[in-house]
């Protein structure tokens, strides 16, 4: 409903009645407390601002189309409940004119309305000027609730979904024995017989989700893979500040100042990365934040919304700032691709179709001992056919899309191959287990390094084209291969395996010299310029 309503207030409020409300459910305590509450609603006007004076200086005017059996709607049926509103200021010389409903306020606070006067006469009154008249198209004054985030939601509610699927399946296998069996034999000839009509309701829900899923498909920025994405990039604003929060709290006597040496090194290489990058959209959008935290942990991650995380375990680890700068791009790589909430999408898609299967595992099941091995196999299944799969996928996009970002920066790209094989190298000294590769959510180093050696010429040639200078030197590669083939020579001569690891321990090899972060020299080739 459309209302006229002239309202006198100090210059910085505006109250309206929610008369829209009133005249639909009828409930008075709607329009007092939009009334009593002041609330402040900036309004879209077409000829001038609601909160004018008029020509007299003290009557502030807005004004609302309307249909005259809204008007006559409200005055015949509501009019009883606006009267009896306690302690409010009702508004005098109320008009129907031609399909306008006019309140102008011209008594102090507490008077009632004496007159109501409807005219057919298809002009405002004289009283309010041509200059006053703003059409505000729609207002509300209802209190706002803050919703939680559409992923934190199901994040909260995946346990309980879980547990009805259990008490839908158990009680539809308890009701099942609790049948007499000639009603189990009735059921089920009349299943038989109505095969095809239930064959036709599983196919329907069927179509359903596969309808679903080509209508959530999205184009990932970059790479130009179709993707699907449920939650969309504002529903995970409030999920990555909870998440920011949550880790600036773990950390916050981690943190590295700004005046240290390693600080200022990250900073100028995401700075450097993403000035390099600034005609992708995705990155020029993002504000950089980032902190340096203090942990032995080779481990560095972007969170959605630019807030960088890197650990000193990772400064120790890269021999150069190439490496560092290929590892930083591929961070930011999932960032800007949105991997987050694509992966979320995915997990939310997969959880509500397991919800099938896990009714129908407790439902068939004879014994709940065995409904819950089921149920465990069916969520494995689901993490080592899906989830795991998917999430190496993603890796590897971001190894891509990350290249790309350090090429375009005149990174050495080649460097980006030796920093997976000396971790690999690393894991093999300290006699870490190697798992095999579908069990982990990554993919292996040594195939890491292998699926950027197949990158890193399409990675030069995007390097040339951004006019950065010449590679020099040697092939950062070809060094570490010569670095190998010189250990595995130490290694032959040794006669027990303690002896190889003591030596392994040893620096004696010449593998590159990987300097102290803070030692870097943080350099980068630069483009000439025409």
């Amino acid at each position: 409903m459309n209302i006229i309503c002239g309202l006198k207030l100090p210059s910085r409020n505006c109250v309206f009645f929610h008369l829209a409300s009133l005249t639909k459910q009828g409930k008075c305590n709607k329009l007092y407390r939009s009334y009593a509450g002041y609330c402040r609603t900036q309004v879209s006007c077409t000829k001038d601002r609601c909160r004018r004076p008029d020509l007299s200086g003290n009557t502030r005017n807005c004004f609302l189309t309307g249909s005259p059996d809204s008007c006559r709607n409200f005055i015949g049926k509501r009019l009883r409940c606006l009267l009896n509103v306690p302690n409010t200021e009702v508004y005098k010389n109320a008009q129907c004119s031609s399909g306008r409903f006019c309140f102008q306020s011209s008594g102090p606070l507490g008077e009632k309305i004496t007159s109501l006067q409807i005219s057919s006469v298809g002009q405002l009154p004289h009283h309010f000027s041509a200059w006053n008249i703003h059409i505000i198209r729609s207002f509300h004054t209802s209190l706002s609730f803050q919703a939680a985030p559409v992923p934190l939601f199901w994040i909260i509610v995946k346990p309980a979904q879980k547990l009805f699927a259990i008490i839908l399946g158990r009680s539809i296998r308890n009701w099942w024995k609790a049948l007499p069996p000639n009603k189990r034999e009735l059921f089920k000839e009349s299943a038989r017989k109505n095969k095809w009509k239930i064959l036709l309701g599983v196919s329907s829900l069927g179509v359903l989700f596969v309808v679903f899923y080509f209508t959530h498909l999205e184009e990932t920025p970059i790479t130009g893979r179709a993707r699907l994405l449920v939650f969309g990039k504002e529903h995970f604003r409030e999920l990555s500040q909870m998440e920011y929060d949550m880790w600036m709290e773990e950390f916050k006597n981690k943190m590295l100042p700004e005046t240290d040496a390693r600080y200022q090194v990250v900073e100028r290489v995401v700075g450097h990365l993403s000035e390099s990058n600034k005609d992708i959209p995705q990155v020029s959008a993002l504000k950089w934040v980032i902190h340096v935290v203090d942990e032995p942990d080779v481990n560095a991650f972007v969170l959605p919304h630019g807030q960088v995380f890197v650990f000193t375990g990772l400064l120790n680890a890269v021999s150069d700032i190439h490496q560092l700068s290929f590892i930083l791009g591929h961070e930011i790589a999932h960032a800007v691709l949105e991997h987050a909430a694509e992966k979320a999408s995915l997990v939310h898609f997969l959880d509500f179709l397991s919800l099938i299967f896990l009714t129908m595992i407790w439902a068939i099941c004879p014994r709940d001992s065995l409904a819950v091995v089921g149920q465990w196999i069916q969520s494995k299944l689901q993490e080592f056919m899906f989830d795991r799969p998917y999430s190496r996928t993603l890796e590897a996009e971001a190894d891509k899309v990350g290249l790309q970002f350090a090429a375009k920066a005149c990174v050495d790209v080649r460097a980006s191959t030796v920093f997976w094989q000396q971790m690999e190298l690393a894991e093999t000294i300290q006699g870490q287990p190697k798992l095999p590769e579908w069990l982990s959510t990554h993919p292996s180093h040594e195939n890491r390094a292998e699926h950027l050696d197949r990158l890193i010429p399409e990675a030069l040639k995007i390097r040339e084209s951004c006019n950065c200078p010449s590679l020099s030197g040697p092939d950062p590669r070809l060094i570490f291969k010569l670095n190998m083939q010189h250990l595995l020579e130490l290694s032959k001569g040794q006669e027990t395996l303690n002896s190889t690891k003591r030596d392994l321990s040893q620096p004696k090899l010449d593998f590159p010299v990987t300097q102290k972060v803070e030692d870097m020299p943080v350099t980068f080739a630069v483009k000439p310029t025409n």
